[in-house]
C-alpha cells in the first residue's frame, strides 16, 4: 500500500469526521471529495469504493458511542439516568419509531437512492437542506419546551423519523433533516442533536453491514491498511467535531451551516455547468 494511498483515506476519514454530524451533509461531501479529486474507485473498483465510504462510518459510530456511552448504556437496562424534570424516561422505543421511517423508505426506494449518488443530485439537495434549515431558525419556537432527551414523546420521535427520510437524498443531510424537524416540534437545539446523534448509531450499522456483506467478495486484504486509515482518521475526527458541534449548536443554530451549503452548492454547480 502506497502512502499516498493512506494519506487518501485519513483524507476521507477526516471529511467523514468533521461533517457527518454537522448537518452539512457527510454523503455529499465524500462525493464531491472523492468523485472530483481523489478517485479511491480507481484503486479499490467501484463497489470496494462505495463500501469504504460506508464503513468509514464506522468510526464515527464509536465516536458517538464514546460521547453518549451512558445514554446508550441506559437503553440496554444496565445503567438509570435520572432526570427529576421528566415524568418518562427516553428509551428503546423511542429509537425504533424514530428509525422505522427511514428504514422502511431506504429500504423500498434503494435502486432509486442509489441513483442519486451524483454530484448534480448533491448540488440540488444541499440548496433544499438549507432552505429547510433557514427556515428552521426563523419559524421555530424561541422558547423550546423540551429541554431533555427524556422529555421527547412518542410522536414526536415518530415525526423526526419521518423527517429524517428526507436525508436518503445524498446531499440533504441527515443531522440537518432531524435537527430541523426536532426544533419546529419545540426541542431546544442542543436535544435535536443529541437524539439525531444517538439515532444514528443503529441506522448507520445496519447500512454499513449491508454493505460489507453485499460487497464481501469485492473487498481485498491487499487494501485492509486503506480501510483501517479511513477509520482511525474518522474516529478521531468525529470525537473532535461531535464534541465542538455539541458545545457551538445552541449558539449559532443551523442558519450558518445553511449559508455554507449555498455557497457550497454555487461553486459545484459552477464548477459542473461550467
Amino acid at each position: 500500500m502506497e502512502f499516498f494511498n493512506l494519506i487518501k483515506a485519513m483524507i476521507l476519514g477526516f471529511i467523514e469526521g468533521m461533517t457527518e454530524f454537522a448537518p452539512v451533509s457527510s454523503t455529499g461531501h465524500l462525493i464531491i471529495v472523492d468523485d472530483m479529486w481523489l478517485q479511491t474507485k480507481n484503486l479499490l473498483g467501484d463497489k470496494a469504493a462505495i463500501t469504504f465510504k460506508i464503513v468509514i462510518q464506522l468510526g464515527s459510530i464509536l465516536a458517538v458511542c464514546l460521547v453518549f456511552w451512558k445514554r446508550f448504556v441506559s437503553l440496554l437496562g444496565f445503567y438509570n439516568i435520572k432526570n427529576h424534570n421528566a415524568t418518562a424516561h427516553f428509551n428503546l422505543l423511542h429509537l425504533v419509531i424514530g428509525l422505522l421511517p427511514a428504514t422502511i423508505l431506504g429500504l423500498i426506494f434503494k435502486d432509486l437512492i442509489d441513483e442519486l449518488f451524483n454530484i448534480k443530485a448533491v448540488i440540488v439537495a444541499l440548496i433544499i437542506g438549507a432552505t429547510l434549515m433557514i427556515v428552521t431558525d426563523k419559524f421555530g419556537p424561541k422558547k423550546p419546551k423540551v429541554i431533555s432527551l427524556d422529555q421527547i414523546t412518542y410522536k414526536q420521535a415518530l415525526v423526526v423519523g419521518i423527517m429524517q427520510c428526507l436525508s436518503l437524498w445524498p446531499g440533504f443531510s441527515r443531522s440537518g433533516a432531524t435537527i430541523s424537524g426536532g426544533v419546529l416540534l419545540g426541542m431546544s437545539y442542543r436535544v435535536a442533536s443529541d437524539f439525531t446523534f444517538i439515532m444514528a448509531v443503529p441506522i448507520m450499522i445496519g447500512a454499513s453491514g449491508v454493505s460489507i456483506i453485499k460487497s464481501w467478495n469485492d473487498l481485498s486484504f491487499d487494501y485492509l491498511g486503506f480501510y483501517i486509515a479511513g477509520f482511525i482518521s474518522s474516529f478521531a475526527f468525529s470525537l473532535i467535531s461531535i464534541r465542538f458541534f455539541l458545545k457551538l449548536i445552541s449558539r449559532i443554530k443551523l442558519t450558518p451551516f445553511a449559508v455554507y451549503r449555498i455557497i457550497l452548492a454555487i461553486v459545484l454547480a459552477f464548477m459542473v455547468y461550467k
